[in-house]
């Protein structure tokens, strides 16, 4: 069984951050460790929450307390999300290297959560200068890249409208470090409006899926944060690159349709439990040329 520490935020009441990913991860068969860059009531789109961010320094030595018990080798992957400070940035970077230096083949998963405001003026929200640090820094580190549309124009500084200019902007990043981008939501003007688009690109191949996009009157958290634990779920269970994607795209639609049908705001996670493991509804992949 593969063991992924997850480094992402935790809320007391609904699904965001690790209160969204460790579940389905671990219905997948992953194990997981939790470490909460955040103890919050509630996901912050709520506009109301209490909490705060752990310090960058406890963050380490929980993770020196692991290596302490002699279980670090056995991390076979670091997924990273939500983050509460900027120095908790740099923090993930010394705890992937020290994971790394105790299993050379462990492999980081960036989900790099810069926010974002939607139209009614929520949105999520993180501290000043964690955006800055995660476009500087994070290509350089990570195996693997899982932003959103919003986030994949950030880290290479420039608008994207297309799915083909999503592929080159992808690529332009592959070129820093990491061996894939999954782009969790694609924004593309030549796709119909009822569809919701995802890519993922390696240096090899190129995929684009699309499920059914669903019009919820409030739209629910944590989807970008079930969608990153998924696809490094099917990753670590040996899947190759597009069953992987197709898997994280019907899975993720599962949970969305459920949410939907039952009319909740917060994500219908345990109740689509078994179409996380089992998908219902199947979307196929097609490929970009990447001559």
């Amino acid at each position: 069984m593969k063991n992924v520490l997850s480094i992402q935020s935790h809320v007391v009441f609904g699904h965001a951050g690790n209160s969204a990913a460790v579940f389905p991860m671990r219905r997948l068969g992953v194990n997981v460790w939790p470490l909460n860059t955040v103890q919050f009531s509630n996901h912050t789109q709520y506009g109301h929450w209490s909490g705060s961010a752990i310090d960058a320094e406890q963050m380490e030595e929980l993770v020196e307390g692991i290596g302490a018990i002699g279980v670090l080798p056995r991390c076979d992957a670091v997924l990273s999300g939500y983050l509460g400070a900027p120095e908790q940035a740099q923090a993930v970077i010394d705890i992937v290297r020290a994971v790394k230096a105790a299993n050379p083949q462990a492999r980081y998963f960036c989900d790099p959560v810069m926010g974002s405001v939607n139209d009614n003026g929520n949105g999520c929200k993180v501290e000043p200068g964690i955006q800055e640090f995660l476009v500087r820094h994070m290509p350089e580190v990570a195996d693997a890249l899982m932003p959103n549309h919003s986030e994949l124009q950030r880290l290479v500084g420039r608008e994207i409208e297309t799915a083909e200019e999503a592929v080159d902007a992808c690529r332009e990043l592959l070129q820093r470090g990491p061996k894939l981008v999954l782009v969790k939501h694609l924004l593309d003007r030549n796709s119909p409006a009822d569809t919701f688009n995802m890519l993922v690109v390696s240096e090899r191949e190129a995929w684009l899926g699309q499920r059914p996009l669903y019009h919820f009157a409030r739209q629910p958290v944590g989807v970008g944060d079930i969608t990153s634990a998924i696809f490094v779920a099917r990753l670590m269970n040996g899947d190759a690159l597009r069953p992987a994607f197709e898997h994280t795209l019907a899975a993720v639609n599962a949970v969305v349709k459920t949410t939907y049908d039952a009319g909740r705001y917060e994500l219908e996670i345990v109740a689509a439990q078994d179409q996380i493991a089992r998908p219902r509804e199947w979307f196929d992949a097609w490929a970009f040329d990447m001559a």
